[in-house]
Parts: C-alpha cells; structure tokens; sequence
C-alpha cells in the first residue's frame, strides 16, 4: 500500500526525531570516544546497579500507590453527574497548568526542616522530623505529580462501564469485593494497563524529583545520564549505553502490561 502525501510530514518528522536519535544513541553505547566498537560502556553500568535496583523499586512503589489511590477515585468521578465531572476533571488538571519545576519547589518549603509541614508538628510538641532528601520524599513528589496520570485513563474507561453491568453483579449475589474482582478490574483493565505505563514510565526516568527532594544520596537512572551530558563526569558514550538499558526496561514494562492486559480480554471471551 502506498503512503498518501499528507502523511510524508509525519514520517519526516518521525525520521528526524524519534528514529535518527534512537540510532545516534545506539552508536555511541557501542563506541568509544574515538568512534571504535566497544562493549566497555555496557559492561561497565555494573558499578551503577545500585542505582537502577532503585529506580525501578521507587517508580514501581509510586506507581502501586498511584493505582490504589485513583481507581476508587476515578470510579466515584465516573458515576457523578456529567456536569460535575467536567468540574471535577478541571480540579484534578488544575495543578498540571502549573511548572513541574515549581509544583517540585512547593514540596521543599512543605517538608524542609523549618517547612510547613514541621512547623505545625512543632505547635504539637513534635518534630523537626526528617522527611527532605529521604526516599519517601521522591515517592511523595512523584505520586503527586503522575497520579493524574494514572486517573485520567482509568476515568475514561470506567465512564463507560454502564450501571446496569454492575447492577446485574449484585443481583446475581456477587459483594463488593466480587464485584470489583470480577466485573470492575477486568472491564477496566485497558485503563489499569495505560496508567500503569504512564506513570511508570516518567517516574522510573524522572531527574528533578529525585535532586529535589531527594538529595545527592537518592540518585535515580534519569540523575546518572543527566551527569554523563551536562555534569563534569561528561562521558556520553556512557551516558548513551544508560539511555539504551534505560529504554529497554522501559519497553519490558510496556511488553508485560500489554501481555496483562491480552490475557485478561482472553478470559472475558
């Protein structure tokens, strides 16, 4: 089948932009500055696992508390008025209009030593607690700023399970944990998979969260390649092979909520 011309600027602009990197970041993993084939920058992400072991922990973390708490939030949105759901999704995006940049700062004046947060413990006699630049810290700014993520594809898929389906549950005798087992999770099951995915994703990637609010000791795979190109350690031959591995865990995750999500629409057939 031949390409219609409209589509010859998306396909240019894909070349440019998403195959041309990919192919660049490709060449350098397996190079070395002086441009020789080389294993070196891959045998050498050893010393870096660490790192990687805590990535993927702490994105998998903020990804699990991000679907516990969206799915009974993004089912009571589905059920409201239409009227109110407009309000409602408008509230839930209205902190996405703001800087990421920014909305990460507020969370340092709340948790610092002398924040907010501490101040109000101390009217009670308690505290300073240390909650800056501590793992919990990351999880917290990254729940925060993705759990729109994880609602947003959940609610699309939940306004459309109709009342009736979940009505014919409860009259055939199933409770509320046979409901949601049986009837909610697998109908919104392509929801569950996308917002695992989006959420996932950018936590597992994210830099500025962890630097935060989490300091030099929480280094995540986003701070490493950021300091392999823009840090005085500049070795992007290095950098790239952290890319590569990073995209490659990035593609498992993707591979294993799809594979979830096949086997859950075979057993509804």
């Amino acid at each position: 089948m031949k390409s219609k011309p409209c589509a010859y600027p998306y396909l240019v602009w894909m070349v440019i932009f998403i195959a041309a990197p990919l192919l660049m970041v490709l060449y350098f993993a397996f190079t070395d500055k002086a441009g020789n084939f080389t294993l070196a920058n891959l045998s050498g992400l050893g010393q870096y696992s660490a790192v990687f072991v805590r990535s993927i922990l702490l994105a998998a973390i903020a990804t699990v508390i991000c679907l516990v708490l969206a799915y009974p939030l993004s089912y009571m949105l589905s059920r409201l008025h239409a009227s109110k759901q407009r309000i409602m999704l408008m509230l839930i995006m209205l902190p996405m209009w703001m800087n990421f940049l920014l909305r990460t700062y507020a969370w340092m004046t709340l948790l610092e030593k002398n924040g907010l947060i501490n101040r109000f413990f101390g009217l009670f006699g308690l505290g300073p607690f240390q909650m800056i630049n501590t793992q919990g810290a990351v999880v917290l700014g990254m729940v925060y700023n993705y759990l729109p993520y994880m609602i947003l594809p959940l609610y699309t898929i939940m306004v459309k399970i109709d009342n009736s389906v979940i009505e014919a549950a409860q009259d055939l005798g199933a409770g509320l944990i046979g409901t949601v087992t049986k009837v909610l999770i697998p109908l919104s099951m392509p929801g569950i998979t996308t917002g695992i995915t989006m959420v996932f994703v950018p936590s597992i990637s994210t830099f500025i969260i962890s630097r935060m609010l989490g300091g030099g000791s929480n280094l995540l795979i986003g701070d490493l390649i950021e300091l392999q190109f823009l840090g005085n350690s500049y070795n992007y031959n290095l950098g790239s092979a952290m890319s590569l591995v990073l995209m490659v865990i990035v593609l498992l995750c993707m591979s294993l909520t799809n594979q979830l999500d096949s086997e859950e629409k075979e057993g509804m057939l």
